[in-house]
């Protein structure tokens, strides 16, 4: 078949009668008839062209075939077909015309000419062989469905994605030629296509064709409706296009999105390793156990460069996830488990030489690596149903913290260079959150050690007060904040209780705390009055952080002291009197034994290290049964309050009076309905319920200025010893009496008093008008005197001297539930 015969054969199936301009020739095939549509078309008026010859308007090349085509068309035929004609203003038009004879009784025949505009006609000259070539040999799948659904036709493209060839589709439907596929859905897609009209462009079905039973492959298919003349449905037209590919890579960087969104979440190793496993499965595998070394699980930094494969590496498993669920039944091993591999096998291999390893099939009859068992039998892989495997260093800054397993099982694809690309990416990412948790453990416990350094472990042995504390810091990460609470035993039953707070959180704030902690405790042990500890310690701030801010370029824990507070309370249980003073700290809240809660008249005394008017105390008597709340401003300070005072003293007094409950767990519960789980500032509350001794425990005589006293001192201390049920003592306790009230009569004034206590230790005081203050000596052999103190000091367990207001007190300590020296 030649060009033009092709090209007349399109025309045929083009054209349509409707939209033709009509012409009329007569035998010698001369145009008779011309109307508008004609003259629309060609450009000319019928008075130019009626009577000429049809051959005249033509191309020479058309003009040609006119003698042939008026023999092929006999009664009852007609010829269509594209001819080139001359328009009036000289261009060519190429139009769409059918000739049909018309015979006459009584002549000869004469022609009808219809006349179509192909409106750009040039691009019809493809043959409908050109265009069945294009279908049949397209590299998409194609193929045509009728309103049943049945194949009709298909190009041979489609054979690629499974079902045999196109004679072997005929007539079957998607389901017949596809076994297994998900031929419903596709189906549901070609009626919605046939009932609605509206293609479906683009839908995506993933899942596996019989020519790739065990890859899971993606295709995009489009369905269009094919409709007749009429506009009446006669079947579906659809493609298919393989993007397996592009659909891997879109899961690859949505999982790696997922790994960025989930993995490194919090700053826990066992956490962070479990979300590895988590984001893995099922998006990479279908079972991943992540071991890593048991020193990263502890914080410590593992040892650098490659292990031998031979050694016995102590491997943990930190977290694992599979498909199945349900606690994970593939693993021989648990979360927090040890994971036992032997020697030179592939997951100590990977360790040691920091280096991935794959494995698409695995022998089903080889055993797992990790020691265990199910079920009483040795674990296969077959027995696991793994079949596929990636193992994946965990590396992070040039060191190797443990290993990932990923296995597949089932029907799933085996690994491949993709998978492993995708494994190695994860774990990578992972491996860094993995140490940053690490690194973040061996801080933090380093942090907390120091912290429980800091702070009392538990409270000393005292019989004055019952003492609860709780302690929230606001850096939840490390723990630590510049808040402390002290709570240290005095002479003569007496109790100081202490909080303080240094501005800022973090080691820096614990550092400036622990400073100032020891200095308190240092100065308590001076038994000095509240306003003088205070004032020493003030002293203290401002000199550390004049010699430190001297040519320092960064906040040192001397001068990050500057503007702590200090609360610092002692109380007497023998009298009941309590006093305190405030370098800028809240005032403490009384719980009568009533309930009545009230806050104290501290005079407020400035900031320690920022100088300004001396600091003053509050002298109080305290009921016995009632409760001191010593406290920091992050008690009552939050986001919304600021730093109101009042405002915070009302939720504080509400607080306490809501809570008539044991002393015991009272300072969390008032901690809890404060302050939130991440408190706006450090918490530090402290407190403490007031005893009282009773007569029976406490003894006291005033003896005059006579040597000759001493001898009844020891009387009257004997007497009362026995009376204590405490013989045993009677000894050394005269001794000390004995050398107290004669050091007293000989050299001090005024009146002595001696006074015996009773409480865990058997305490002996002596005061006296004197200001000097005795001293320990070591006599030598030929010294006649000067033994009393260093005898003292020997007998008993502590000894020392407080100063008052009307002269001195000195008193020496002896255990009682030690046994006797």
């Amino acid at each position: 078949m030649g060009a033009s015969e092709e090209r007349d054969v399109l025309a045929r199936r083009r054209f349509d009668m409707a939209d033709a301009a009509p012409l009329l020739l007569d035998a010698r095939m001369a145009i008779t008839s011309w109307t508008a549509d004609a003259e629309r078309l060609l450009g000319y008026p019928a008075a130019e062209v009626l009577g000429r010859r049809a051959a005249d308007l033509l191309l020479p090349e058309d003009a040609a075939r006119i003698p042939e085509l008026t023999e092929g068309c006999g009664e009852g035929s007609s010829w269509t077909g594209l001819m080139s004609v001359r328009h009036r203003d000289g261009h060519t038009v190429l139009l769409m015309v059918r000739v049909v004879p018309v015979q006459h009784s009584d002549g000869p025949a004469h022609w009808v000419v219809l006349l179509a505009d192909l409106e750009g006609g040039p691009g019809w000259d493809m043959s409908r062989s050109v265009l069945e070539r294009m279908a049949t040999r397209s590299p998409v799948g194609i193929a045509i469905v009728d309103t049943d659904l049945r194949y009709v036709w298909s190009n041979a493209a489609l054979e690629q994605f499974g079902g045999g060839p196109p004679q072997q589709r005929l007539g079957r439907r998607l389901a017949d030629v596809q076994p297994g596929l998900d031929a419903e859905r596709l189906e549901a897609q070609m009626r919605r296509a046939l009932e609605t009209g509206d293609p479906v462009v683009a839908y995506e079905h993933v899942g596996r064709v019989r020519s790739a039973p065990h890859r899971e492959t993606a295709h995009s298919l489009s369905f269009i409706r094919l409709e007749d003349d009429h506009g009446n449905p006669i079947g579906v037209y659809y493609t298919v296009v393989d993007v397996t590919e592009r659909y891997r890579a879109r899961r690859r960087l949505a999982l790696l999105d997922r790994a960025g969104d989930h993995i490194g979440r919090s700053l826990d190793v066992l956490q962070t390793a479990q979300e590895l496993a988590d984001v893995a499965v099922p998006g990479l595998a279908d079972l991943v156990a992540v071991d890593l070394l048991d020193s990263v699980l502890r914080g410590v930094e593992p040892a650098p460069g490659p292990q031998d494969d031979t050694d016995a590496v102590p491997l943990r498993r930190a977290g694992h996830q599979s498909v199945r669920g349900g606690g994970v039944p593939e693993s021989v091993v648990k979360v927090g488990d040890v994971a036992r591999y032997p020697a030179g096998s592939p997951p100590i291999r990977c360790l040691a030489d920091g280096e991935s390893w794959r494995e698409e099939r695995l022998d089903p009859l080889a055993r797992e690596w990790a020691t265990g068992a199910l079920d009483g039998r040795a674990a296969s892989f077959l027995d696991l149903g793994l079949h596929s495997v990636m193992i994946v260093p965990l590396r992070a800054r040039g060191i190797t913290l443990g290993i990932t397993s990923f296995f597949r099982r089932g029907r799933q694809d085996p690994f491949d260079e993709d998978d492993l690309s995708l494994a190695e990416e994860l774990v990578g990412r992972a491996a860094l959150c993995v140490d940053n948790a690490r690194r973040y453990t061996r801080e933090r416990d380093a942090a907390l050690v120091l912290q429980r350094n800091l702070l009392p472990h538990r409270f000393p042995e005292q019989d004055a007060v019952e003492v609860s504390a709780c302690y929230r810091p606001a850096d939840e990460l490390t723990g630590l904040a510049g808040d402390w609470f002290d709570v240290i035993p005095l002479s003569g039953t007496r109790v100081a209780l202490v909080v303080g707070e240094v501005a800022g959180h973090g080691i820096d704030g614990a550092a400036a705390m622990g400073r100032l902690r020891a200095a308190v405790q240092t100065l308590a042990d001076l038994d000095l009055p509240p306003e003088e500890v205070l004032a020493h310690l003030d002293d203290l701030v401002s000199r550390a952080a004049r010699e430190e801010g001297k040519g320092a370029d960064t906040l040192t824990s001397g001068m990050q002291a500057v503007g702590a507070s200090c609360l610092y309370v002692v109380y007497d249980p023998v009298s009941g009197e309590c006093s305190m003073a405030g370098a800028g700290h809240p005032a403490p809240a009384i719980v009568t034994p009533d309930g009545t809660v009230t806050f104290a008249d501290l005079p407020h005394g400035p900031a320690l290290g920022v100088g300004g008017l001396p600091f003053e105390s509050l002298e109080l008597t305290l009921a016995e049964g009632s409760v001191l709340a010593l406290h920091t401003d992050g008690l009552i300070a939050t986001p919304r309050t600021g730093r109101d005072p009042e405002a915070g003293r009302e939720r504080l007094r509400r607080a306490l009076a809501g809570h008539p409950q044991p002393l015991e767990g009272l300072c969390r519960t008032i901690v809890d309905d404060l302050v939130p789980t991440r408190p706006y500032d450090d918490v530090a509350l402290l407190m403490a319920r007031t005893r009282r001794l009773g007569t029976e425990q406490v003894a006291t005589w005033d003896l005059p200025l006579d040597p000759a006293v001493v001898a009844d001192a020891r009387k009257a201390t004997t007497a009362q010893l026995s009376a204590w049920g405490l013989d045993e003592l009677a000894f050394t306790t005269e001794l000390v009496v004995s050398e107290l009230v004669t050091n007293a009569i000989r050299h001090a004034s005024g009146p002595i008093r001696l006074r015996l206590i009773t409480e865990h230790a058997l305490i002996c005081e002596v005061s006296d008008g004197g200001t000097t203050a005795p001293h320990l000596r070591h006599p030598k052999t030929t010294d006649e005197g000067g033994r009393g103190l260093f005898l003292i000091s020997q007998f008993t367990q502590r000894w020392g001297t407080r100063y008052t207001p009307a002269g001195k007190i000195i008193w020496a300590e002896q255990s009682l539930t030690e046994p006797p020296i």
